[in-house]
């Protein structure tokens, strides 16, 4: 009997559908189960698929795909309609893909399938469409799920929790590969330390979730039988769970094998294409979750790693002082970037306090940062002065410019950093920058200034640059502010507006009574923090947050003694004397502008504006004398002493020359020759004391305006220095 005879007895039909040529050819007894005449015809993809039901055709090429990559038959339910779309029948077909440039070619079988009989499960049953509706309600709603899932614990904490429609397993595990063996990452359903027996097992085991990793190809087990037949030796391994049917589905993200799927069931599953394609789809989606938390989980685990040999934790006993820190990383991949700070014990018995920031907010950012940090501490060890320790470090990073730029064709990086050199005993700060924002200082009374220093180019620029050294000093109950530029401009802002933000955080920090000093810095670290970049998430070597714009690395150093507390709106109970110096040397002019800048900032809060603008103007016009009319520098001196409202500034500019001021009466064309006169208009009291090495030509002004006193000091008659239009 020929073959077409007899599969015409058992009414199953032949069709061939060419996907490239558009051409399905059928034989007569599937024309028939499509409602045509009973007899060979070749048609058209378009009048094949009018006689198919929309949802169910459009069914077929996610078959196709499912079957070519499983290596095994296409089958689906297809309703046959007829030109009113009433359905005529229900077809199972079962064909034999192949794939050839993107096109599918099908040869295989069309069936009718009898009415379903009571009592069968709904996994057996014709496809409808309220089945097609939940499946894919069910897919969108695990792809969702899974794609939010950060760790591998959430995603087989999802994976556990998924419902699949018509079929639920209850019993699930996960299996990773180890070099040559299986590992169970994860399972559900089971007892602590059921995973023992198929943890370690070889890939060779005829198990198997081995035998889905070795070939890349599901595995389908409906019944016990099945499962005994095709792996008699891991059977007694499975027995034992008691499960009637099991799924092992590969694991395939980026076209590699990275694991194994099991789902088993309780109760019997036919596993149909449509309950395979489901499984298929979860897998792949599984796998691409398991893949992405396993990238998350190395790089936070780098990062970690990283920050543990990067980032040095602050020595809490250095005697009269207390030092916090905070590094908080960006919102990048790696939660390491190139911003860095160390302390670092000296041999003179000092301390070193460094703080910078390598360009970039990368793997190279951070590997930069890194070897620098050792350099500076290497080079700082030795015992050379903040100066040489910069200068080195710059050679040092400009060496390596050099050398991945000849290599690898890298960019130049750079880095920005700020070296204070910390004696404890007197509060001296020998301070070099490289590029770097400024210090800020936190006087006894709660006042906030930006000290500006000398510096000089970023490290790596320029292997000759020169940093000269500043040197302050911190005064008891004094807190000084060094931290890179994230914390300074993240939210928009710039160095004046950024510092502007920060001095009203910084000068409100209210130190609460029961507080220790360092308990008080460690929160004023907190809220720096926490004030420019939201609420604390975590914590690493200080709290890690939610949004993160740039890397922050922030120091903070206060000298105990005094009143280191803050009470009350920012006031002691007893205000001390707020004081600021400031010196200009002969070779830079340009920080008259600066001191300008620095009185107005000890200014901030007195009340009559018009006060400030005449101090501002008479310590121009005083320093700027100094630097035309002698050989040496200026050393301002300002002091706010009294209680708010009441308050007097005492203003000294001292210089070393001998040769005292003397009033003169310019003409209205005259360019000079202004400066007391200026002098005896604004200020309440004023004059000029001599000194062994110098003099120091001083004013007063007081807040309420009442106590206005007449000049006192000696008025030399000598000559006065010009005073340029420019000064004013």
């Amino acid at each position: 009997m020929r073959t077409e005879d007899l599969l015409a007895a058992i009414a199953t039909g032949l069709w061939r559908w060419d996907n490239a040529s558009g051409r399905v050819t059928l034989d007569a007894e599937a024309a028939r189960l499509l409602g045509l005449p009973a007899e060979p015809v070749e048609l058209t993809e378009a009048a094949v698929r009018s006689r198919f039901h929309p949802v169910d055709f459009a069914e077929i090429n996610g078959v196709v795909q499912l079957a070519v990559s499983e290596g095994t038959l296409a089958e689906a339910r297809l309703r046959i309609v007829d030109e009113r779309g009433r359905v005529l029948r229900i077809v199972r077909t079962r064909s034999r893909p192949r794939i050839v440039n993107g096109d599918f070619d099908l040869v295989g079988t069309l069936q009718e399938v009898p009415e379903p009989q009571p009592g069968t499960s709904a996994a057996h049953t014709p496809i409808t469409g309220d089945w097609r509706r939940s499946r894919e309600a069910f897919l969108l709603d695990a792809g969702r799920a899974l794609a939010e899932a950060r760790s591998t614990a959430e995603v087989l904490r999802v994976a556990a929790g998924l419902s699949m429609p018509g079929f639920m397993p209850d019993g699930l595990a996960v299996f990773g590969i180890e070099g040559d063996r299986l590992s169970v990452i994860g399972h559900h359903g089971h007892r602590p330390g059921d995973e023992r027996p198929f943890s370690g097992m070889t890939l060779e085991t005829e198990y198997p979730a081995a035998e889905v990793i070795r070939t890349g190809r599901a595995i389908y087990l409906p019944t016990p039988e099945e499962y005994r037949r095709r792996y008699p030796s891991t059977w007694p391994l499975a027995a034992r769970f008691r499960r009637t049917s099991w799924a092992f589905l590969p694991l395939v993200n980026a076209g590699r094998t990275i694991g194994a799927w099991m789902a088993g069931f309780a109760q019997p599953v036919a596993f149909t294409p449509d309950e395979r394609s489901v499984l298929t789809t979860v897998a792949r989606m599984l796998a691409q979750a398991l893949a992405r938390a396993g990238v998350q989980e190395s790089q936070h685990e780098l990062a970690v790693g990283l920050q543990r040999s990067m980032m040095p934790t602050v020595q809490p006993d250095i005697p009269g002082m207390t030092v916090a820190a905070r590094y908080v990383p960006t919102g990048g991949g790696l939660e390491v970037g190139g911003d860095w700070y160390d302390m670092i014990p000296l041999p003179s018995g000092r301390i070193a306090l460094v703080i910078g920031d390598v360009q970039g907010h990368d793997v190279r950012a951070a590997g930069l940062m890194g070897q620098l940090r050792i350099a500076l501490r290497a080079y700082a060890s030795e015992g050379h002065h903040p100066d040489a320790v910069l200068s080195r470090a710059s050679r040092f990073l400009a060496g390596i410019n050099e050398t991945e730029l000849r290599g690898h064709g890298e960019d130049q990086r750079f880095a920005t950093c700020l070296y204070v050199e910390v004696d404890p005993a007197t509060g001296l700060l020998d301070i070099a920058r490289a590029g770097h924002p400024d210090p800020a200082i936190r006087m006894a009374d709660g006042t906030m200034l930006v000290r500006p220093t000398a510096g000089g180019l970023p490290l790596g620029i320029d292997p000759d640059t020169d940093y000269p050294t500043t040197r302050l000093v911190l005064e008891p109950g004094e807190t000084m502010l060094v931290c890179t530029d994230g914390l300074i401009e993240t939210g928009g802002h710039d160095l004046e507006t950024g510092w502007a933000r920060l001095r009203d955080i910084f000068e409100g920090h209210d130190a609460g009574a029961e507080e220790t000093g360092g308990e008080s810095l460690e929160r004023l670290a907190d809220t720096l923090v926490q004030a420019v970049h939201g609420p604390s998430s975590h914590h690493t070597t200080g709290p890690l947050v939610d949004r993160r714009e740039d890397d922050i690395a922030v120091l903070l150093l206060s000298r105990h003694g005094g009143s280191c507390g803050v009470g009350t709106g920012g006031r002691l109970a007893q205000q001390p004397v707020r004081r600021t110096v400031f010196s200009v040397a002969q070779a830079e002019p340009e920080r008259i502008a600066e001191a300008r800048r620095q009185l107005r900032a000890v200014l901030h809060d007195w009340a009559d504006p018009d006060q400030v603008d005449s101090a501002v103007l008479m310590v121009s016009e005083m320093v700027t004398n100094v630097l035309m009319h002698t050989d040496g520098d200026a050393l301002l001196v300002a002091e706010i002493s009294g209680e708010r409202g009441g308050r007097r500034i005492r203003v000294d500019v001292a210089d070393g020359s001998d040769e005292l001021p003397h009033r003169r009466r310019p003409g209205e064309l005259a360019s000079s020759g202004r400066g007391l006169v200026l002098m005896e208009l604004l200020a309440a009291a004023w004059g000029v004391d001599p000194r062994g090495d110098g003099k120091s030509t001083w004013f007063e002004l007081y807040e309420d305006a009442g106590a206005v006193a007449e000049p006192s000091g000696p008025v030399s008659s000598g000559p006065e220095e010009p005073v340029p239009e420019s000064a004013a």
